[in-house]
C-alpha cells in the first residue's frame, strides 16, 4: 500500500519499520501456519508428578538458593483493564431498569456484603446518592449501585485495571491484587538481606494510579513483613504495536485519517522481560492471588518449582561446561546428556540424525544453550485458556509448548481430538532461568517462534476489525525455551474473570459457596 507522509511520521514515532508494517500486512493475507501438534502433555508424558520426598528436596534446594546472593524477580503483567469483568454491569447500567432479570447481576447485588469494595462503595454512594449502596438496594435502585461501582463519578472501577481494585477484606483493611502479589512474594522470593523485587507491567495511563498506590503502601508493607521492597514499573513498547485491518485486510483509520494501531497482546511484554537482569524470575498475572487464609499451597508449590528449576540449571551448567571445554567427552557422558534431554526436559530429536560424535555435541549445544522455564499445570477444571502439549519444531525436534486453542487447526480433526482431550491446563506459574552457565544473560527475542502469532476479531466504534497478536508470552515467544511441566494443586490458582468470581470460596474469608 502507498503510506502518505503522515503515515511514515507515525510509524517512527512508534519505532516500528516500514518492513515489519508490510509484514504485519502480509500476515493478515496469508494467516499463520498451524502448529503441528503430536499430543497432549499428560501425567508420566511430559507432565511430572513429584514424590514427596522429591518436593522435599526441591524446597530444601530453593530455601538454601534464597541465603545466596542472587537476584530474584517476580514478574507480574497487570496491564490488563478490568471492564471486561463487569460485561453484564454495564449492560444491565445501559438498560436503565432497576429489574434484576440476569441471573449474574441478581447473584452481585444480592450478595454486596460479601465484596471488599463495600465500605468504599457505600462511601461513594453517600457522597452521590445521600445514602449507601445497601440502602438503595432495600430502595431497588440497582441501576445507581451499578453506576457508583463502575463511573468515574464513583470508585471507576470500569476504568481501573484489576491491579487496582479491591479483592480481599482484612481486619485492617481490603487488599488489592497488587498488595496481594507484594505480600505473597515476601514468602517465597525475600533474600537473605530482606530484598524483594517486583516488576509489575501496566498501561500508560495506569502508571499514576500504581506510584500512588505503592506509595502509601510500601512504608506499612515493609515494616510488617520485614522486607525491602524494589518496585519498579513498565509499560509496553509502542514498537510492538500491531496494525488493525478491516474485514478486507485494509488498514483501519480514524475518523481523522490516521492508522489505527494496537497492542500486540502479552507476547509483546517479552521485550519488558528481557530488560530484566535476574538470576530467577517467577511470572505470575495479577488477577491469580488468595487471600491469606488460603496462601500456604500456593507458597509450597512455589519453593517446590523453584527448587526444581535450580536443580534443572545446575545439572544443564554442568553438561555445557563438559561441552564447552574443549576436553574429549566419553559416548557414555554424551548418552547421559541426551537421555537428560529426552527425558527430562522432554526435547525429542526425532527429524535429525545423530550420525558422528561431532553431530551429538552440536546437537546438545543447540538444546542445552536456551532459557529455561518450570511451568506448574492445574488439572483441567473448564477454565478457558491454553495448555501444555508436545509440538514439531522448525528445528527438527518435538519438545513442550503451551499452546492456545487459537493455535489448533479447527478443520484438522485429529488436532481438535488431541486439543479436546487434554487433562491440564496453563495457570502462568512460570519460574525462569534466564542466564548461561556462565552467567550471561540470554537474548530472550532469539528464542521466540514468530510463526505463532494470531489474528483475532475486534470491534472498535461498533466496526468490526481484525487484530494481530504477537506469539504469546508464554506460548510462541518462548517457543525455543527448554521447558519442564509440573503438576500443581488447583487451589493454586484462583483468578477473576468477571466480578462474581470473588464470591468464589477462595476469594472469601469464610469458604463458602455465595451464589
Amino acid at each position: 500500500m502507498m503510506l502518505t507522509d503522515v503515515d511514515i511520521k507515525k510509524l517512527d514515532e512508534k519505532g516500528i519499520s516500514k518492513e515489519l508494517f508490510e509484514e504485519q500486512l502480509s500476515r493478515f493475507e496469508n494467516g499463520f501456519p498451524f502448529i503441528k501438534v503430536e499430543r497432549a502433555a499428560v501425567v508420566s508424558d511430559g507432565i511430572s508428578v513429584l514424590e514427596e520426598s522429591d518436593r522435599k528436596e526441591c524446597i530444601d534446594v530453593w530455601r538454601n538458593y534464597l541465603t545466596q546472593n542472587k537476584l530474584i524477580v517476580k514478574f507480574v503483567p497487570s496491564s490488563g483493564a478490568a471492564s471486561r469483568m463487569f460485561k453484564n454491569l454495564y449492560e444491565f447500567m445501559g438498560k436503565g431498569e432497576n429489574v434484576l432479570d440476569n441471573k449474574d447481576v441478581k447473584c452481585f447485588i444480592d450478595n454486596l456484603e460479601n465484596f471488599a469494595f463495600l465500605d468504599s462503595l457505600n462511601s461513594r454512594c453517600k457522597r452521590n446518592e445521600g445514602i449507601d449502596a445497601i440502602a438503595l438496594r432495600e430502595r431497588g435502585r440497582y441501576v445507581d449501585i451499578v453506576r457508583n461501582l463502575l463511573d468515574k463519578k464513583g470508585l471507576n472501577y470500569g476504568f481501573l485495571p484489576k491491579g487496582l481494585l479491591l479483592f480481599h477484606d482484612y481486619e485492617d483493611g481490603a487488599r488489592t491484587p497488587f498488595e496481594e502479589h507484594l505480600v505473597e512474594s515476601t514468602k517465597y522470593a525475600k533474600n537473605s538481606r530482606g530484598e524483594v523485587n517486583l516488576h509489575f507491567t501496566v498501561s500508560d495511563e495506569h502508571v499514576p494510579y500504581f506510584k500512588a498506590l505503592w506509595e502509601s503502601k510500601k512504608d506499612s508493607l515493609s515494616y510488617r513483613y520485614g522486607a525491602n521492597f524494589n518496585v519498579d514499573f513498565s509499560v509496553q513498547d509502542h514498537a510492538t504495536d500491531t496494525i488493525a485491518v478491516d474485514m478486507d485486510n485494509n488498514p483501519l483509520r480514524d475518523e481523522e485519517g490516521n492508522l489505527v494501531f494496537r497492542p500486540g497482546g502479552h507476547g509483546a511484554l517479552l521485550t519488558n522481560l528481557n530488560d530484566i537482569d535476574a538470576d530467577v524470575i517467577f511470572i505470575k498475572n495479577i488477577d491469580n492471588v488468595s487471600p491469606d487464609i488460603y496462601k500456604q499451597s500456593t507458597i509450597e508449590n512455589k519453593f517446590v518449582l523453584a527448587g526444581l528449576l535450580v536443580k534443572l540449571q545446575r545439572k544443564i551448567f554442568e553438561f555445557h561446561a563438559m561441552l564447552d571445554s574443549g576436553s574429549s567427552i566419553s559416548e557414555d557422558n554424551i548418552q547421559k546428556m541426551l537421555d537428560f534431554c529426552q527425558k527430562t526436559l522432554c526435547v525429542t530429536n526425532k527429524f535429525n540424525p545423530l550420525e558422528t560424535k561431532a553431530d551429538k555435541i552440536a546437537y546438545l549445544k543447540m538444546v542445552l544453550d536456551r532459557p529455561l522455564r518450570v511451568c506448574g499445570m492445574v488439572k483441567n477444571q473448564g477454565e478457558p485458556g491454553g495448555g501444555p502439549y508436545m509440538c514439531q519444531n522448525p528445528n527438527g525436534t518435538v519438545s513442550a509448548q503451551i499452546l492456545e486453542s487459537s493455535q489448533f487447526d479447527e478443520n484438522n480433526e485429529e488436532q481438535m481430538s488431541i486439543l479436546r482431550n487434554a487433562t491440564h491446563f496453563n495457570p502462568v506459574d512460570i519460574v525462569c532461568g534466564v542466564k548461561n552457565y556462565k552467567g550471561e544473560k540470554y537474548d530472550l527475542t532469539r528464542y521466540v517462534d514468530s510463526n505463532t502469532g494470531f489474528i483475532s476479531m475486534k470491534s472498535k466504534n461498533g466496526k468490526e476489525l481484525k487484530a494481530l497478536e504477537l506469539p504469546g508470552l508464554w506460548n510462541g515467544a518462548m517457543s525455543d525455551w527448554n521447558t519442564m511441566f509440573v503438576e500443581v494443586p488447583i487451589d493454586t490458582f484462583c483468578p477473576v474473570k468477571v466480578i462474581n468470581d470473588l464470591l468464589r470460596p477462595e476469594h472469601q474469608s469464610i469458604q463458602q459457596e455465595v451464589c
